[in-house]
């Protein structure tokens, strides 16, 4: 999971692995869906802040982190033991295709990587198969094969930046 402040929020991606709750069976539809990231998008800070403590069991005083719902007083941070181990800025162009429900967005960040994602935001519950197959036919009309995924900015700018780092998330299957 990544927590990241964009905009001034702060914004939780927990990834997600099943479609609709079960394993895809399907050949074709598992490398579509190998290709693709999913993620659940937190934005609200309190629920941000509880899911984090259920992550990392520390013994973190409720009370405290609960009077902190501000984007801007970021003391809940030292409170749960976070640092900081990247910080970048991306230049993001978006298109929307309104027929399909599909987001194209181009980035550029800052340490000279540039990636381009598309992208079909879902409500929870929502068919994430069909999300995928939009997805897997406007790659097909941008020319894009789909063999082989593509590094996220993160990946890209821990093994540049913080390669120490980069390992240890990769042996601890972080990554």
């Amino acid at each position: 999971m990544w927590l990241r402040k964009r905009k001034g929020c702060w914004e939780l991606k927990c990834p997600t692995t099943a479609v609709n709750g079960t394993e895809e069976t399907s050949g074709e539809q598992s490398k579509a869906a190998a290709l693709c990231s999913r993620y659940k998008e937190i934005t609200n800070l309190p629920d941000i802040q509880l899911r984090v403590k259920e992550v990392i069991k520390e013994d973190v005083d409720s009370e405290t982190t609960e009077k902190i719902s501000s984007q801007e007083d970021e003391s809940w941070l030292g409170i749960m033991n976070l640092v900081c181990f990247a910080e970048f800025t991306t230049v993001r162009r978006s298109f929307t295709l309104e027929e399909e429900g599909v987001q194209i967005d181009l980035d550029q960040a800052d340490f000279g990587y540039h990636v381009g994602e598309i992208e079909v935001l879902i409500p929870e519950g929502g068919d994430v198969q069909s999300a995928l197959e939009k997805i897997e036919r406007t790659a097909q009309k941008l020319g894009l094969t789909g063999h082989q995924r593509v590094e996220g900015k993160m990946h890209i700018y821990l093994k540049r930046n913080r390669p120490e780092h980069y390992e240890k998330l990769l042996s601890a299957h972080v990554l």
